[in-house]
């Protein structure tokens, strides 16, 4: 996986935690963080703690299905694990899950809005947009439910009445997407203060992602992805979003072209299990 050893990837961990703590993405034990280590082995942090004050000694260990391999003292893996894990079994290219809860995305989040206006080259660049997932009970398995239908599109998502999460190929690139996400939603909800955010049109938004795709950056992205794409149009910018050129209908046809979608669905997801 890495040269790094697992208490040096603990200390990651533990660094990230001081990040998003300091960065005011957290309060109080709000939040977790995981990283997959071997293919049934990750490492999660624990209940009940502070993302600000924790130590390597604290950070736990599981199985893919949850089972806890260690533990130390009263240190237990956090109770949303759950999602991390889902996340695992659906995207074998993640090695990293981050949650947190950044004021400006989950203040959209508790408004039932999705992040989709296409405003910035860079978050058009990197994240695409973030659908937003159905709400769930936390600590149960609502949550992973309710991400399951996004996670081969997407590498962020944000979680009704909740947070955010975010994942992707390494600790720090799972970290960055959850910055972007706060950033995108900051600039988003400012610029509506000022009269409304000026949108790319639809030609600017797909030479933005031509630009993704010459770069060959990881992870899924409309750009690579999306059902309209796959079908030689113009990939659209919000299929998990409400708004946009499919009109969030990517992945929720119905009638005459439900079939269709279905099929090429199928096929999409068979090319990234390759």
């Amino acid at each position: 996986m890495t040269v790094m050893n697992e208490y040096e990837i603990k200390k990651e961990i533990c660094e990230i935690g001081k990040r998003i703590y300091n960065r005011g993405m957290v309060a109080a034990n709000d939040g977790n963080i995981s990283v997959k280590i071997s293919e049934h082995e990750i490492l999660c942090t624990p209940t009940g703690v502070s993302k600000g004050f924790m130590t390597p000694e604290m950070i736990c260990k599981v199985d893919e299905n949850g089972k806890v391999l260690e533990q130390h003292g009263p240190y237990k893996p956090s109770s949303e694990i759950k999602m991390h894990l889902r996340v695992y079994k659906r995207r074998p290219d993640v090695m990293s899950v981050v949650h947190a809860h950044p004021m400006y995305a989950t203040s959209f989040a508790i408004a039932g809005q999705a992040l989709t206006q296409p405003i910035m080259p860079e978050a058009v660049i990197s994240l695409g947009c973030v659908p937003l997932a159905k709400y769930g009970r936390p600590s149960t398995e609502e949550i992973p439910d309710s991400i399951e239908e996004f996670l081969p599109y997407f590498d962020a998502v944000l979680l009704a009445q909740h947070g955010a999460l975010s994942w992707s190929n390494s600790l720090i690139n799972a970290y960055y997407k959850m910055e972007s996400v706060e950033f995108y939603a900051q600039l988003l909800y400012q610029s509506r203060m000022l009269g409304g955010p000026k949108e790319f049109t639809p030609e600017q938004v797909e030479d933005l992602y031509e630009i993704r795709r010459r770069f060959g950056m990881p992870g899924k992205h409309p750009a690579n992805v999306c059902i309209r794409a796959k079908e030689g149009k113009p990939s659209c910018h919000s299929c998990g979003g409400t708004s946009g050129s499919c009109g969030g209908n990517c992945h929720s046809a119905s009638g005459d072209d439900k079939a269709l979608v279905d099929e090429i669905t199928k096929r999409v997801m068979e090319a990234l299990k390759k």
